[in-house]
């Protein structure tokens, strides 16, 4: 495995710039209407992993990036071959892509949209990646995603859980495994109802940014569906670290739960902030106080240590799930590593393998031809049971996780416990559904 720093692909063309300021570079092929960007000539193809290594969500992103090596290294033929075993597509060999080594650069979003963009414009132009997989925040998926769209290259988003990124600003080029906001909440709900019943007053904070947005919007609308009433939702900055004055109010505002809509550094220190003034401890309209998190990680339950315990969340995988494919990547991990690893990583390892067979399926690297080969593509092995990439806007379906700060936990990684496994059928929409709306698919874009 390397890990390659610059390598030119093809001859800039003078004035070729697309909108975003991207200059493309033109591949001369045999069949000239076959041209694509960064077409592979040699032995290697380049991917791009565009992860935070810096900012409020760097220990996501450096989780994200452990996965993404470990996935080259399974496509090369090296390591236990981790899920390329329990996948049930069984296009991949264990000799690269398409019997071309897989060599991989990566970039830092630090968080920022703008920053993201410059990476994955880095990493395509100068590079030659033909694939950019990574981010924790939707706000970068849906940035890079629509550079992707523009350069003709494919965007296999990591981390991005706002509707929006396959909702009003979906695109052809891009792909989600990630699930949404709206999946949140229709799993969540009914676990909420059950364990804190259906008249409940309810505060969100929320991180102020297309993520945050579209996650209060799905929690609301779900709660309010079951009885619960919403007291007040108050927008916090995404570079905030003390939460303590958005705290305060909610001490006086009525409200019996309150709902952080925040991610990573930002929740552990919300929540920290929520136990330092005793919300937990408080008994309101006559019920126990209650916090919800509804997108959990591991490595955010292992921030937030001891405030953790009882609060319930969701989840896109976790680590302890007991199908073939999570406990073959869970292996390889753990034994490469020293740890489990935590759902973002799995996102990012199945969407390097999902790109690869895609082109093996397909027989190219075309980014058109690997939207074909992806949409309507149902598939198991690779961790939450059945899934299917919808052909309509490019959506990952599969099962959604419950989970709840583990009360006894018997190690440094058993901070959450699976309430539910909520089925695939409860957590679907129609792709026209308003909370998706806005935005078209588009057609693919193979860029040279």
């Amino acid at each position: 495995m390397s890990n390659k720093s610059v390598t030119r692909r093809g001859v800039l063309k003078s004035g070729a710039v697309t909108s975003a300021g991207l200059a493309l570079p033109t591949i001369f092929t045999a069949s000239s209407a076959a041209a694509y960007t960064n077409e592979p000539t040699g032995g290697t193809v380049t991917l791009g992993f565009n992860v935070p290594q810096t900012g409020p969500y760097a220990e996501e992103g450096n989780d994200e990036l452990l996965a993404q090596q470990l996935a080259v290294e399974h496509l090369n033929g090296e390591g236990d071959g981790g899920c390329l075993n329990t996948f049930t597509s069984k296009a991949l060999k264990g000799n690269g892509i398409l019997g071309k080594k897989v060599e991989f650069v990566t970039g830092d979003t630090q968080t920022k949209s703008d920053a993201a963009r410059a990476s994955a414009k880095s990493m395509i132009e100068k590079d030659g990646a033909i694939m950019i997989n990574g981010g924790s925040s939707s706000g970068v998926a849906v940035a890079v995603q629509g550079l992707c769209q523009e350069a003709g290259v494919i965007f296999m988003a990591g981390l991005t859980h706002a509707n929006d990124t396959t909702g009003k600003d979906k695109k052809a080029n891009g792909f989600r495994h990630f699930f949404n906001a709206y999946m949140s909440g229709a799993a969540l709900a009914p676990v909420l109802a059950k364990e804190m019943g259906t008249d409940r007053r309810a505060y969100h904070l929320t991180a102020d940014y297309n993520w945050g947005w579209t996650q209060e919007e799905s929690i609301v609308a779900s709660t309010e569906a079951m009885g619960w009433e919403t007291v007040n939702t108050v927008k916090t900055p995404l570079a905030s670290t003390d939460f303590s004055s958005y705290i305060a109010p909610i001490l006086n505002s009525g409200a019996d739960v309150l709902v952080l809509n925040h991610y990573g550094g930002n929740m552990v220190n919300s929540l920290t902030n929520a136990i330092q003034f005793g919300l937990l401890d408080k008994v309101v309209n006559g019920k126990d106080f209650k916090i919800v998190v509804p997108l959990y990680s591991e490595l955010m339950a292992a921030g937030a240590g001891e405030n953790i315990k009882g609060v319930l969340g969701s989840m896109n995988w976790n680590w302890q799930l007991q199908d073939e494919g999570t406990k073959a990547f869970v292996k390889s991990f753990g034994e490469k590593y020293g740890k489990p690893p935590s759902n973002s990583a799995q996102t990012c390892y199945a969407q390097v393998l999902l790109y690869a067979d895609a082109c093996e399926r397909a027989g190219t690297f075309n980014p058109c031809g690997v939207v074909e080969a992806l949409e309507g593509f149902e598939f198991d092995g690779l961790g939450n049971g059945p899934t299917l990439y919808r052909a309509d806007d490019h959506q990952c379906f599969k099962d959604v996780l419950v989970v709840r700060g583990n009360m006894n936990p018997t190690n440094a990684y058993d901070t959450l416990e699976i309430v539910e496994i909520t089925p695939r059928a409860q957590v679907e929409y129609a792709p026209d559904h308003p909370m998706f709306a806005g935005g078209e698919l588009g057609k693919c874009n193979p860029g040279a």
